[in-house]
C-alpha cells in the first residue's frame, strides 16, 4: 500500500514536471511580436516611395526630361535641372507636384508632370524556404506568393503564419501575420521554425 502511494506521488510529480515543460513550451509559440499600430493597415494606405524604386517621370512635351529614375539610398531621385528631389515617404501624386512645383520655379512655365512605378523595391524572404534571398514585388502579392517565389517551404517550416518586417509610419516594426496577408514592397519576410 506505502509502495503503491509512493508512485503514484511520483507519477503525479512526473506529469506536473511534464505539464510545466509542454506549457513553456507553448507559452513560447503564443509569445509572437504584437504588431505596431497601424500594421495591418498599412497595406490600405497610398503606396509611399522609398529607396529602390524605380519610377518612370513624364514631363509632357519635355522628351529631355522624360527617363526613368531611381529612389537611391538616401531617398532622393536626381532630376534634370533641378537636381534632387526627395522622394522618401511621398506618394506618387505628391511627387509630381514637387517636380511640377521645382520646374515652374524658372524653366518651365506650365510643367505637367506624371509618374508611374516601373519597378518595386524588392521584398526579402528568410528563414525556412528553399532559396532564402531578395525577390521582385508585385502588386497585391501576400506572405505564401512571396514564399513560394522563395522555393517553398523548407521540411521544418511554419506554415501557418510568418513574422513580416516593414516601415509604419518611417519606424520599423515586426509583426506575426497569416501567410495570407497582403506584403508591401520593402517588406523582410521571416519562416519560423516549427515546433512540431
Amino acid at each position: 500500500m506505502v509502495v503503491a502511494r509512493r508512485r503514484q506521488v511520483q507519477t503525479r510529480k512526473v506529469l506536473a514536471a511534464a505539464l510545466a515543460v509542454t506549457a513553456a513550451l507553448l507559452s513560447g509559440c503564443a509569445s509572437s511580436p504584437p504588431p505596431a499600430k497601424g500594421f495591418e493597415t498599412a497595406a490600405l494606405q497610398p503606396y509611399r516611395l522609398d529607396s529602390g524604386d524605380r519610377l518612370r517621370v513624364t514631363v509632357f512635351e519635355q522628351p529631355g526630361l522624360t527617363n526613368t529614375y531611381t529612389v537611391d539610398q538616401a531617398g532622393y531621385i536626381a532630376f534634370p535641372l533641378v537636381g534632387q528631389v526627395a522622394a522618401r515617404g511621398q506618394t506618387l501624386p505628391a511627387l509630381e507636384g514637387s517636380i511640377a512645383g521645382r520646374l515652374k520655379q524658372g524653366y518651365l512655365r506650365d510643367p505637367d508632370v506624371s509618374i508611374e512605378i516601373d519597378r518595386y523595391r524588392p521584398v526579402f524572404v528568410m528563414g525556412e524556404v528553399g532559396r532564402p534571398g531578395q525577390y521582385s514585388y508585385v502588386p497585391g502579392m501576400t506572405a505564401q506568393n512571396a514564399i513560394a517565389i522563395a522555393g517553398g517551404f523548407t521540411p521544418r517550416g511554419n506554415e501557418r503564419d510568418v513574422d513580416v518586417t516593414r516601415k509604419v509610419n518611417g519606424q520599423v516594426a515586426t509583426g506575426r501575420t497569416a501567410i495570407t496577408a497582403p506584403i508591401l514592397a520593402g517588406d523582410t519576410i521571416y519562416v519560423r521554425e516549427r515546433l512540431f
